[in-house]
């Protein structure tokens, strides 16, 4: 997963199908699904590229966005927003991939 940053995560969603991470340092939730990511993005490769955003450091990016809690997973096609995961639904492994699965389409 790409770390973003503000200098960065316009240039990263702009072109083909991303998914962002938004998240913290000490978020517990963050935290539960961080050892899954990898896997994740590993089975989803053919389809999307992902990247994190820390919140904290980022805080605007996550305010035009509307990001209220962490972990938030959205999807953009070509800079803009198709999907989104929110917190109370990505505590799992199971649910991040079930959402996925759903806007893997999003690719055609």
């Amino acid at each position: 997963m790409k770390k973003l940053d503000k200098d960065r995560f316009d240039s990263f969603i702009n072109t083909g199908n991303k998914v962002v991470e938004f998240s913290a340092d000490w978020c517990v939730d963050c935290k539960r699904v961080a050892p899954d990511m990898p896997g994740i993005a590993a089975k989803f490769a053919s389809q999307f590229e992902f990247g994190e955003l820390d919140v904290d450091e980022s805080r605007t990016i996550a305010e035009e966005y509307n990001v209220k809690g962490i972990p938030t997973f959205i999807v953009f096609k070509d800079g803009k927003e198709v999907g989104r995961l929110p917190s109370r639904y990505a505590k799992t492994k199971e649910q991040i991939e079930a959402f996925l699965e759903e806007y893997s389409e999003t690719k055609e």
